[in-house]
């Protein structure tokens, strides 16, 4: 995949389903975990990426902490916690074929589940307080 030219924040993909965090990392709750990931916002910005560095099972982070990194043929970005809590899987995939972050950033290309310490989602941004947000950046 090639992903030479950046999208505007009205031709990426912001599912409803999923909070926000603002240094572009998601959480989409499930049962008893929630998923991360990085918004499409992201993987746009940092064209197409080339390297995962993510953390253990079992490791703990607070929110805002950082949990690892995503390198692009053009950056290295730090990946930021969403939510405070224990990583209960990685996503090996990733380590194959770190291109479907690009390609699929909700779904296949989630970064890690979480055991969240408590799912406080007050202080992250809906989907259209996330899109506000990246126009007021634009």
């Amino acid at each position: 995949m090639t992903n030479s030219s950046k999208k505007t924040v009205d031709e990426l993909s912001f599912p409803e389903d999923i909070c926000y965090h603002r240094e572009h990392t998601w959480v989409r709750p499930e049962v008893n975990i929630v998923k991360v990931g990085i918004s499409d916002y992201a993987q746009n910005q940092l064209g197409d990426i080339i390297f995962f560095e993510l953390p253990s099972v079992g490791e703990k982070f607070a929110q805002d902490q950082s949990f690892g990194t995503v390198e692009s043929v053009k950056v290295v970005s730090t990946l930021y916690m969403p939510v405070s809590g224990t990583v209960m899987e990685v996503n090996g995939e990733l380590d194959i074929n770190p291109e479907i972050a690009n390609q699929d950033p909700y779904d296949a290309g989630w970064i890690i589940t979480i055991k969240p310490d408590d799912v406080k989602i007050d202080n992250l941004l809906t989907c259209q307080e996330y899109i506000r947000f990246l126009k007021d950046v634009e």
